[in-house]
């Protein structure tokens, strides 16, 4: 009975984990709005972008690159960050569905939606999870731009709140388990290093993409594995 209950329908953990992964989306979501409200963007601004890009580091970058007047480097950036995208779809493009299911399957495509759909091994159980996280994480997200919206325009200064250090924290919490990987320390401090060295000779937005220069420290651990 429990066997076909899990393939069937969504236990417990599922249904924990949806919940867990919408409040700390509505977190980041407010802190996105506040931060686009304090950057001077007009309040549809992070509503059409949390709509209709749905992209939270892109979103972020973004209205960071906007709001320091260079808009080419925010498509750029944006076209970059989400090239990872390409192998998700491929990895779990069938689980969509086929048509209009594919479409707007592909447009809640995100990191937290493919990882938790490919800890699925029933195929069945793997198209619930994905569709339950996907139109949980969109929901919560437009949320929680909503909530920020409100609250920046309210106080003025969303730093008050604590709202700008929300995403970052949700960054490091989900990178600190693959930093036990020494390759992967090694790629996050080395951009990290030369992300803070250009800081102050480029404009904003370009040393996070020159962080990207991290991924070249990849070549000297393969050829040690190679030896």
């Amino acid at each position: 009975m429990r066997t076909i209950q899990r393939t069937h329908g969504f236990d417990r953990s599922q249904l924990r984990d949806a919940a867990a992964i919408a409040a700390a989306m509505i977190a980041v979501g407010a802190s996105f709005g506040a931060i686009a409200i304090a950057y001077g963007l007009p309040a549809w601004v992070p509503f059409m972008m949390s709509t209709v890009v749905f992209a939270g580091g892109a979103q972020f970058l973004a209205i960071g690159l906007f709001a320091a007047g260079n808009p080419f480097a925010a498509v750029f950036a944006g076209l970059l960050l989400n090239a990872r995208h390409i192998p998700f779809g491929m990895a779990i493009g069938s689980t969509m569905g086929t048509g209009w299911r594919r479409l707007l399957g592909s447009h809640v495509m995100t990191d937290e939606v493919v990882a938790f759909t490919l800890a699925e091994d029933d195929p069945v159980r793997r198209r619930r999870t994905y569709w339950l996280m996907g139109i949980t994480l969109f929901t919560s997200w437009n949320a929680g731009t909503l909530l920020g919206v409100l609250l920046g325009s309210a106080v003025g200064d969303y730093e008050a709140l604590g709202l700008d250090a929300a995403f970052p924290a949700a960054l490091i919490a989900l990178i600190l388990p693959s930093l036990r990987d020494k390759a992967t320390r090694v790629v996050a401090l080395t951009g990290t290093a030369i992300a803070v060295a250009v800081t102050p000779v480029l404009p904003a937005g370009l040393p996070v993409l020159c962080a990207l220069l991290g991924l070249l420290t990849l070549i000297r651990f393969g050829r040690g594995r190679e030896a």
